[in-house]
C-alpha cells in the first residue's frame, strides 16, 4: 500500500515482499565473485612466484573409493626458453593436455619432453 492509501483506510502498509530481488541488488556477478567448488580453484590475483604456486593444492582428500586424492593448484612446466611457468589446473587445463600430449617416452622407458 502507498501511503495516501494507508491515510484513506487509516490501516497500516503490512504488505512485504514474497522474496528478495535479487535482480536489484548492487552485488557482484558469479563470476566477479570467483565461486568455485573447491578453494583450491580459484585464481587469487594478488602476484605469486612460481615456486609458491607449486605449493598450492586444490583437493586435498578421500575420494568415493576411499583413496586419498591431492590435486595441485598449479602444474609448474618448463618452456622451450628455461623458464618454469605455472599452469591453472581449471584455467589452463587445455594447455596442460598439450603439454601431456608432447612427453614421450624412449627406448629405456625415460620420459622426454618435446
Amino acid at each position: 500500500m502507498t501511503k495516501e492509501v494507508e491515510k484513506q483506510n487509516n490501516q497500516p502498509d503490512t504488505h512485504q515482499p514474497v522474496s528478495k530481488d535479487w535482480d536489484s541488488q548492487d552485488e557482484p556477478n558469479v563470476k566477479e565473485r570467483n565461486l568455485t567448488a573447491n578453494p583450491g580453484d580459484r585464481i587469487h590475483e594478488k602476484s605469486e612466484s612460481v615456486e609458491e604456486k607449486a605449493k598450492q593444492v586444490a583437493v586435498d582428500s578421500p575420494d568415493i573409493t576411499g583413496d586419498h586424492i591431492t590435486v595441485p593448484t598449479y602444474f609448474v612446466v618448463d618452456e622451450p626458453d628455461g623458464e618454469k611457468k605455472a599452469l591453472h589446473h581449471v584455467k589452463d587445463a587445455e594447455e596442460i593436455s598439450d603439454v601431456i600430449r608432447e612427453a614421450r617416452v624412449d627406448e629405456n622407458g625415460n620420459r622426454i619432453w618435446w
